[in-house]
Formats: C-alpha cells, structure tokens, sequence
C-alpha cells in the first residue's frame, strides 16, 4: 500500500483570486513505513508574495525568483504522486490549490477520491480538541521543535508520523492485539522443546520428597 503524504506553501488562500503554490513537499509511506523517499521543489509563483504570506512561511521573492514555474515541474511531480493515496492536513486546501494549478497548465487534475485528510480524521477521532498539526504533535508526542515557520517538507514528513499514529499506528500491521498475542503464546509453547524421555523412579520419588515439605503447596490439595 503506497502513499503519498504532502504539503503546499502559498501566496494566500484562494487560487481563484490569483494566489499561487509557492512550495511542495512530499513523503512516500508504503505499508504505513515512510521510506525515505521525497520530493521537494520550491516554485515561481509569477506573481509578487504578500508580505502576510511570507511572514507564515518564510518564503519572499528574491528566494524563487530563479525557481521553475509549476508548469515545469508538473510532470515531474505527478510521477512522485504517481496512483498512490494522497494524504494532507486541510486537504481541500491543498488539492484545490494543487488542481488550479495542473488545470492551469492543461494537466489531467487529481480525483478528489484519492484524498485522505487528517484534519477531518482529528475532528471525528478528538471531537472538540484542537485539530491543528501542532496540537497533534503535542497530543502523540511528536517533536516539532523545528517548525518554526511552515515549510512544506517539514511539514509533510511531522503530518506523515501524525497521520500513522492517528490511523492506529505503524504497528497495525504486525498482529499485536490481544488475540494474536494468545495466538503467538501457545504457538511458542507447542515449538519450545520436549524432553524425548520419561522421568525414572528416582527422579519422581525426589520430586514427591519435595513436594511433601512445601507448606500449602496446590499439588496436594
């Protein structure tokens, strides 16, 4: 099972009004263990960044002035993202931004099925906690000390640890529930070795000598 957990940056909250993807990170998970595959690409918005937008992000505009437009990165892209789920925190948001943006440039846009949110997740699993990807972190005790301004790659790898803790962990794959743990306990005791010979009659006379002088022993009750 391959997904895809990913974060944008941007120039503001609606591509309709004109803003535009200004950085995406992404993080390969694949049987829920991250693989050590990303993608990262910092984007020319072609358009000037909001102060207010920088402030959130860092990112201004002499930083991408020189980095590829979204239309030439697109393909390279869609090749990480590949068939695979694809996870993100508000992930409206960034599929809206991400689907103006292949549009935009005549590319085939991404199916809304294909969308998994983790902040929808936190809402029905914590109904009334705070849902933020900092609460989050708080709440399984993930390290987030880095994030001190949002940053699309840091971003995705600290969402990838939230969203496996928040989906049960990387551990559910591995048969740790109570059952299987019986399962496992009487699997061992059927393979632990037998002895090939029976006890002699000396063996078993020592051993009702000592049973007969323990002081409330269950053998004789």
């Amino acid at each position: 099972m391959r997904e895809v957990i990913f974060d944008t940056e941007t120039t503001g909250l609606d591509p309709s009004s004109g803003d535009r993807i200004l950085e995406i990170g992404c993080v390969e998970v694949l049987n829920r263990m991250p693989t050590g595959r990303t993608y990262h690409q910092y984007i020319n918005p072609e358009r000037d960044i909001p102060t207010a937008a920088t402030k959130i992000h860092g990112i201004n505009n002499e930083m991408i002035a020189k980095k590829p437009i979204f239309e030439e990165i697109a393909d390279e892209f869609l090749s990480f993202l590949g068939t695979a789920d694809l996870v993100a925190h508000n992930a409206s948001f960034d599929f809206r931004f991400v689907n103006w943006e292949l549009e935009n440039c005549g590319k085939q846009t991404l199916d809304m099925s294909r969308m998994v949110d983790t902040l929808q997740i936190a809402r029905t699993k914590f109904p009334g906690a705070p849902a933020s990807l900092d609460a989050l972190c708080k709440r399984f005790g993930i390290d987030s000390s880095n994030r001190t301004l949002h940053g699309a790659l840091l971003d995705a790898k600290i969402l990838a640890e939230v969203y496996l803790e928040i989906t049960g962990g990387r551990q559910t794959g591995m048969n740790l529930n109570p059952e299987n743990k019986e399962t496992q306990a009487r699997k061992a005791k059927k393979d632990r070795p037998h002895r090939s010979f029976p006890a002699s009659n000396e063996e078993l006379a020592a051993h009702q000598n000592f049973v007969a002088n323990l002081k409330n022993t269950i053998w004789l009750r």
